[in-house]
């Protein structure tokens, strides 16, 4: 297949997760994006209940016949059963190419507590954090309370496997504590608890390189111009993310020359150390010339106000533009798969 020749692409949204309403709003503008891209889409929604639709009709799928004669899939699916590596993982058995991380980074990234394991094992500079699953805080209370209290005040608290800020308390006072936790665990057995941060929230796009690219010199993947998030409210919660006038990206970032490249190479190294592929977006903490990670996106959002393909437009690469890259990226990973026999 020619790099210029139409794609069909399955541009699959909606989920079984909290985030369904701003997965279809993602979805749809992708599905938009890849037409002015010249691609045809095959659209499939998916509902609160799992299932599959295709023009109002249910899908019924097989093990390495995939998706509906797709080129290449784009699963604009956000939090869990779409960015945790289960869709992933039933595209893989579908046999069809898919942007985007595999199932081991995308599970891996989004669990806030296991992501942060892993930036802690490469010395990746970050908040401090604790994780709490729901069996030790039932037995342990106590001492987790005592644990949180090293973080200092306030904290944040947040379900672990959820996105688009679903969930999150800013805890300023000690007794507001155990009830946002209680309400946390409502969502996910396992809620991480975050320190303060101080400064300003920096927003990063990753996107991955060809392998021609790479061959000629070029890095795993190249780092947007780094953004910065100003909002009204006390943090950066879902209505700021998605009500139009509740936040403002600022690009370039107020930040330093020396905090804007260190922004751009820990973004890249997060990326790489979580094995992902085609694109992520890494939140930061900028304080100067401290810079903190916060956490990886592996699927960010793509509605009009969403802050990836802002990033990407600035770095000069446009919204088709950029989605027809992706679905590039994944036809090249499918077919280098095979190559080598892995698939």
């Amino acid at each position: 297949m020619s790099e210029t020749e139409p794609l069909r692409v399955a541009v699959l949204a909606g989920g079984r997760s909290s985030e369904h309403e701003v997965s279809l709003s993602s979805g749809c503008a992708v599905r938009e994006g890849l037409q002015r891209a010249g691609h045809e889409v095959l659209w499939v929604q998916i509902e609160r209940d799992g299932a599959w639709q295709r023009e109002g009709e249910r899908l019924s799928l097989c093990p390495g016949e995939g998706l509906l004669g797709a080129d290449v899939v784009f699963a604009a699916l956000h939090g869990p059963f779409g960015e945790d590596g289960t869709v992933q993982g039933l595209l893989e058995m579908l046999g069809v190419p898919y942007v985007g991380a595999g199932v081991t980074a995308s599970a891996v990234c989004l669990d806030k507590v296991l992501f942060k394991q892993l930036m802690s094992s490469t010395n990746t500079p970050q908040v401090d954090y604790l994780g709490v699953r729901e069996q030790r805080w039932q037995s342990a209370k106590v001492q987790v309370i005592r644990e949180i209290d090293s973080l200092g005040l306030p904290v944040f608290v947040k379900p672990a496997h959820l996105g688009s800020s679903v969930g999150i308390a800013k805890i300023t006072a000690r007794d507001e504590l155990i009830p946002a936790i209680e309400v946390a665990f409502t969502l996910d057995p396992l809620v991480i608890v975050e320190a303060l941060a101080r400064g300003v929230e920096v927003e990063c796009g990753v996107l991955g390189h060809s392998h021609a690219e790479q061959a000629s010199g070029a890095a795993l993947a190249l780092a947007s111009e780094p953004g910065e998030i100003t909002f009204a409210g006390e943090f950066y919660d879902y209505a700021a993310k998605y009500t139009p006038g509740g936040m403002e990206l600022k690009v370039p970032a107020n930040i330093s020359p020396a905090a804007r490249e260190r922004v751009k190479e820990l973004a890249l190294e997060a990326f790489e150390h979580a094995g992902c592929e085609g694109l992520a977006r890494v939140d930061f903490f900028v304080d100067g010339e401290e810079v903190l990670v916060n956490e990886l996106n592996t699927m960010p959002g793509f509605t009009p106000t969403s802050v990836y393909p802002k990033l990407m437009a600035a770095s000069g690469i446009s919204y088709p533009g950029l989605l027809d890259r992706l679905c590039r990226l994944a036809l090249e990973r499918q077919e280098q798969r095979q190559l080598s026999g892995t698939a």
